[in-house]
């Protein structure tokens, strides 16, 4: 069994006989558990799409679909828009660059995924069966490395898987999952899921580009034919080969296994390292109990309601038929003649009928002649039979909650403030099913907000974003720069002060505008290592969806007039207020900011609002130079200038003055003693007497 035994790059081996044959039992176990689920919801379908052969012939009353019809735009209308925040709303410029280019990647993602038609084909499924479910994936496109060097060994590189290889261009598919081919362990709760699975028809092609040996495993088994139970399924599946692709959550593989194969095509690692492993998010359920996670269409709620109504629009079409003028004559006697009958004889919409025993047809033999059937109890029949009909219509639009207003269906007596309240009132019961499919979406979006961050080259992140960083080398490069041309600038003052000139002033690193700008950006290589670290991104990056439901315009204008005025009021206040006490702007600051989240119309403005506000705090911090004096002032100071400078001078001369007394009583002093000791000697007898 070795050749049919594989080996993961942890160490474990599986036998593909043993794991195809547990995995084929596991699936017809979820086959069984949703078994009833599926025949419901087949059913349900076929009364949606009018394909239900036994009442073909019978007139019916298209609840279902009228129903489904005012839901569907309700609930979800347009395309989610991926907005990519910070948990914490500082101004860090890493994250904030790092927020900007997830949220860019994936706008693009949408757009190329086409999320739009797999929300909407998600969002149909979710209405008619209650669930409804998608599946991602990561494409690259490879080709080899050009190093400009031919290899020695071609055949051996590529044998040994040594070939280099580079990414020219990856992407995130969103495959949308038919509500018959997703399947996923029977658990009470989605948390308790270990397994899910979804079955992919192959083309032939296909089967053999992905499983090159896998066609010998099929044409032993004859598996993985799906020949379908009508002719439209028949049809979609020729030639085609079912593949059920499961990810098992406790065994951390996943495994790829024809239907109907008891030998498994292939056992493999995640591809995806995914925080909640699937790579699917939670399906998108409509009504649940707390038992299991099979669940309950809204049309099993109102089914009978349906079925009555289908039967009284039935009567009423047969009754409606008998709504002919029908004619009694006696036939035979010659009381009618031939022209009185083509005369009274349309072409169907009267019937004649002639009677032979025409005195025994009459009441006691009376004389009329002509004899008319009456429908006035048809016509009272009729009648009831709508209203009843009537009634019941509007006992399934209580079942569903689906209002007059929803509808469009209101009075032209109601005034302008009771249609607002309908409005507002009338759509709370659409509002879970609203909820449940934007956090459908936004758990797509997370999946793929979380592929990108983990696999998305730097190139690809740049390129799709239209956002070009400088490398960790590139800024390194200039910062070398700079320190060269000041270290020339040392060089040249040491010169200047060894030849006794003046050294000349410093000057600033001569840096162009675009490189300036570049250098106050973070790298990409700073935001790519952010992006990684599933520790970091968690509390500093999170993505939301935008309103998947039709925006009211009116509602739309309002909030952001709102904005304008609390913007333009609170600029109006914060300016007297920063003129009297400067210290408060940076609080000014941080409150226009908290106030401008609150808005989503402000959403766009919030990073001119940090930096504006940063610089006005600056500003305001920063010590002022001192008020331009005025010409009276001016002569003022200029008088105290010369007044000051007179007393300086005088002041002077007294110091000197001083000096020079100080200095002529010092040398009379000296005279003096001088004189006192001439004086001394002189009186001084001789020595020799």
């Amino acid at each position: 069994m070795d050749d049919e035994a594989t080996t993961l790059p942890g160490g474990e081996k599986y036998d593909l006989a043993k794991v195809g044959a547990h995995w084929q039992q596991e699936l017809e176990r979820g086959q069984r558990y949703f078994k009833s689920w599926v025949d419901r919801c087949t059913k349900i379908e076929k009364i949606y799409l009018q394909q239900n052969d036994q009442q073909s012939a019978k007139r019916r009353f298209a609840m279902l679909w009228a129903n489904i019809s005012v839901l569907q735009p309700a609930v979800y209308a347009r395309v989610p828009q991926p907005v990519v925040e910070r948990r914490f709303k500082d101004a860090e410029p890493v994250a904030r660059m790092a927020s900007e280019l997830v949220e860019r990647n994936l706008a693009y993602t949408a757009d190329d995924a086409d999320l739009d038609s797999v929300m909407r084909s998600v969002r149909d499924d979710f209405l008619l069966c209650a669930r409804g479910s998608v599946w991602l994936r990561y494409e690259a496109d490879f080709e080899p490395l050009d190093m400009g060097v031919e290899p020695s060994d071609p055949a051996g590189a590529t044998a040994a898987g040594s070939p280099m290889e580079q990414i020219t261009d990856e992407r995130i598919c969103i495959d949308y999952v038919h509500w018959s081919d997703f399947l996923h362990s029977p658990a009470r709760r989605w948390k308790d899921v270990t397994w899910v699975a979804r079955r992919v028809p192959m083309t032939d092609g296909e089967f053999d580009k992905r499983f090159p040996e896998g066609r010998a495993s099929l044409a032993a088994n004859g598996a993985g034919s799906n020949h379908g139970t009508n002719q439209t399924e028949r049809a979609q599946n020729e030639g085609k080969t079912y593949v059920w692709e499961i990810w098992c959550k406790t065994e951390n593989y996943t495994v790829w296994i024809a239907e109907g194969s008891p030998v498994a095509l292939e056992v493999s690692e995640p591809p995806l390292k995914l925080a909640r492993f699937f790579p699917c998010p939670r399906p998108a359920f409509g009504t649940l109990s707390t038992s299991s996670l099979i669940p309950v269409p809204d049309y099993v709620y109102y089914q009978q309601q349906c079925d009555e109504i289908d039967m009284l629009t039935e009567r009423v079409n047969k009754l409606t038929d008998q709504l002919r003028l029908k004619i009694f004559y006696p036939s035979g006697d010659g009381s009618v003649s031939p022209a009185i009958e083509k005369a009274m004889r349309p072409e169907n919409d009267t019937v004649m009928v002639p009677i032979p025993e025409w005195a025994a047809f009459t009441d006691k033999g009376g004389s009329n002649a002509i004899v008319t059937l009456p429908i006035d109890e048809v016509q009272k029949v009729i009648v009831a039979c709508i209203e009843v009909r009537k009634q019941l219509v509007e006992d399934v639009y209580q079942i569903t909650g689906i209002s007059d207003i929803v509808r469009g269906d209101t009075q032209a007596s109601e005034t302008a403030t009771a249609q607002r309240i309908k409005s507002q009132w009338g759509s709370i019961r659409i509002r879970d099913r609203q909820a449940e499919l934007a956090r459908f979406a936004r758990d797509i979006v997370n999946l793929a907000g979380e592929i990108i961050c983990d696999q998305f080259q730097p190139e690809t992140l740049m390129l799709v974003s239209g956002i070009q960083l400088p490398t960790a080398a590139q800024k390194q490069q200039v910062q070398m720069q700079m320190q060269q041309q000041q270290m020339q600038q040392q060089q040249a003052a040491m010169r200047a002060q060894q030849m006794g000139q003046p050294a000349p002033p410093p000057q600033p690193p001569q840096i162009p505008p675009e490189v300036q700008k570049m250098m106050e950006q973070p790298t990409i290589d700073e935001v790519v290592e952010l992006l990684r670290n599933d520790s970091v991104r968690g509390f500093r990056i999170d993505i939301e969806t935008d309103s998947t439901i039709e925006p009211d315009e009116d509602a739309e204008k309002q909030r952001r007039m709102e904005f304008v005025q609390m913007v333009g009021g609170f600029m109006q206040q914060a300016g007297a207020i920063a003129q009297q006490t400067p210290m408060l702007v940076p609080v000014m600051v941080e409150t226009l900011l908290f106030a401008a989240r609150g808005f989503r119309a402000g959403r766009q403005l919030e990073n001119t609002l940090e930096q504006v506000g940063a610089q006005l705090s600056q500003s305001a911090t920063a010590p002022k130079p001192p008020p331009e004096p005025t010409p009276e002032q001016m002569i003022n100071l200029k008088t105290a200038q010369v007044k000051a400078g007179a007393e300086e001078k005088k002041a002077q001369l007294s110091v000197a003055q001083a000096q020079i007394e100080h200095q002529t009583t010092v040398e009379q002093a000296r005279s003096n003693m001088a004189a006192q000791a001439l004086q001394q000697f002189q009186q001084q007898p001789p020595a020799y007497q």
